[in-house]
């Protein structure tokens, strides 16, 4: 039964498992392999099939890059840098206006930058800057919106696990989407903190008056947060600059920036037993993404061998809808799975279909990925099942703080990410410029 029919067998059979609240993972492995066998009419090519995609998903030393980078990140919220340097942009920013707020943004943005995992950096705010904030009065939701929607950086800013699992089922370069999502990731940050402050001058009631909060505050820099922030820039400028320059490829330097962090965790008073827990932490987060890549590459597989994607482009190029109403509608499915399920299982579902219509349609590869990530974050800040509005609710020691209020503050965060996404839409450049100087 080779063909596309198979491809609506197979669907039926996703939809089915996922409302059954069967894993993503499962649902996409039995209906991947279903479908391959319904293909083929015989369980042993099906089963075949998986074994070899299992293997050829896991061999890659591309996917070294996820468990290196998913340590580093865990060495450094473990060490205590994290808090190091949550307290030194806060000296560093003592003039701004909600200087607090802007920095939890600037914070997850250099976290960002050596963890790559959004939810690790809600979570580890949610703890450091939440009780602060509040200390000092500021208003809880504008508190929770802010550690909310400042945590989606981790999926954009590089190294990030969404734009490695990306590249994988695109085949395109890992290197090169790192590159470019540095311009959009500074760009989405920026916007976040002149939110952060322009709110909190318009409306003091959100955020306390400069005056009483830099009354008897000390700006002498300790020597903790120095070493804290000197081995976090170190580690981004090795990871990120040693990519740009070419001494490294994606892998090697994910295997430098870890060595790096523990460096700098031993430095910060780490030993054996912290080192030993971090190790197994990141397996433990790696084990799940490894087993989605193997259920998606199966099911990469499946739409290319019955000719599902080639019958989805007709249908859709057919419907004579403009390239920007496709968008629209990618969109609208991006937003509506991020608010049911993680994003690496949206990217696992959509994008083996998305990414060859929008190429045909005449989209740049690696602007319309930046694009996509941009929104499949947004979709984790939408009502009702928002992955990180959970994250932060979880996190928080506050047990009466309510989603709702979680929810109204991350508002404004969500509408400025769809803001640079439509810019990244309409303005490729801004993805493209830096990967076309070393691609």
């Amino acid at each position: 039964m080779l063909g596309p029919e198979v491809i609506f067998y197979s669907l039926v059979i996703l939809l089915i498992l996922v409302f059954l609240s069967v894993p993503i993972g499962i649902s996409l492995g039995v209906a991947s392999v279903i479908g391959v066998y319904l293909a083929y009419d015989d369980i042993n090519i099906a089963l075949s099939i998986l074994g070899s995609t299992a293997y050829d998903s896991i061999r890659s030393h591309t996917l070294a890059v996820i468990p290196l980078f998913m340590l580093m990140g865990e060495v450094i919220s473990r060490s205590g840098a994290a808090k190091d340097l949550y307290t030194l942009c806060d000296r560093v920013l003592y003039k701004l206006p909600g200087r607090l707020a802007a920095a939890t943004v600037i914070g997850n943005a250099a976290f960002a930058a050596v963890s790559g995992v959004a939810i690790a950096s809600a979570a580890t705010f949610s703890r450091i800057a939440y009780p602060e904030m509040r200390r000092l009065s500021y208003k809880k939701s504008y508190a929770l919106g802010v550690i909310a929607g400042s945590g989606s950086l981790g999926m954009l800013i590089p190294p990030s696990v969404l734009l490695i699992v990306w590249a994988i089922l695109t085949e395109g370069s890992v290197g090169a989407l790192f590159i470019a999502g540095v311009i959009p990731g500074l760009l989405l940050g920026f916007s976040f903190v002149i939110y952060c402050s322009i709110t909190a001058l318009i409306n003091p009631s959100i955020a306390p008056p400069l005056d009483s909060m830099n009354v008897g505050k000390s700006y002498v820099m300790q020597r903790t947060e120095l070493i804290s922030g000197l081995g976090i820039i170190s580690l981004i400028i090795l990871v990120l600059g040693g990519i740009w320059a070419g001494f490294f490829t994606p892998s090697e330097a994910a295997g430098f920036g870890a060595l790096g962090s523990i460096v700098l965790g031993y430095a910060k008073g780490m030993r054996s037993k912290e080192f030993k827990e971090a190790i197994y932490n990141a397996g433990r987060y790696t084990a799940p993404i490894m087993f989605l890549l193997i259920a998606g590459s199966m099911y990469a597989r499946l739409l290319a061998v019955s000719g599902g994607i080639t019958l989805i482009q007709e249908l859709v190029i057919g419907t004579g809808l403009t390239p920007f109403g496709l968008i629209l509608i990618m969109t609208l499915v991006w937003l509506l799975l991020g608010a049911l399920i993680d994003s690496i299982s949206d990217i696992l579902l959509t994008v083996p279909i998305f990414a060859p219509i929008a190429i045909s349609a005449g989209f740049d590869p690696i602007a319309f990925a930046i694009y996509g990530i941009i929104v499949i974050e947004a979709g984790l800040l939408t009502p009702p099942m928002g992955l990180l509005i959970f994250t932060v609710k979880s996190s928080v020691p506050d047990s009466s703080v309510t989603l709702g209020e979680i929810f109204k503050g991350s508002i404004p965060f969500w509408l400025l990410m769809l803001l640079v996404a439509s810019l990244i839409l309409f303005f490729p450049s801004l993805a493209t410029w830096l990967p076309s100087l070393m691609f």
